[in-house]
């Protein structure tokens, strides 16, 4: 099977203070806002890294779901559980230093389950991505108006 390369887009604008407003490219998608926390910001809308738990919880919820559907195994529910750890680097910088997500389906079968519990986090875009560590290339065009 070819790999074929996709490409999204995604535009952030800045509306006030810390605050954002996120769309993509794909139609469809509704935009939605983010906002730094205080004392920074507001803290009215997730930020960036509540994002990456949510985007991390949700990809292995989404994984295991259609591992156990392609096992024939009924998926009644998903909860994902995702505790993030946040703390200071030797600069002083906030990091994510560590995410656990804590999986609980609820599902028809428990011993056809076992053949997804070691193989679904493998088909996990987001979790397996950074866990290589993605690059990342910033480019800075200012203006002046």
């Amino acid at each position: 099977m070819a790999i074929k390369e996709q490409t999204c887009e995604t535009r952030i604008e800045m509306l006030q203070d810390y605050q954002f407003k996120v769309t993509f490219s794909r139609e469809g998608l509704e935009p939605f806002l983010m906002d730094e926390p205080q004392p920074v910001g507001k803290g009215q809308y997730p930020n960036a890294g509540l994002l990456i738990a949510a985007a991390t919880g949700n990809c292995l919820a989404s994984s295991l779901s259609f591992c156990l559907r392609r096992a024939r195994v009924e998926v009644k529910g998903m909860t994902a559980v995702v505790k993030t750890t946040i703390e200071r680097n030797e600069k002083g910088r906030l990091r994510i230093t560590g995410i656990h997500v804590e999986l609980r389906p609820v599902v028809g079968d428990l011993k056809r389950f076992e053949i997804c519990r070691d193989i679904f986090e493998d088909f996990c875009i987001v979790t397996e991505s950074i866990r290589k560590g993605i690059p990342v290339e910033v480019d800075v065009a200012p203006s002046c108006e």
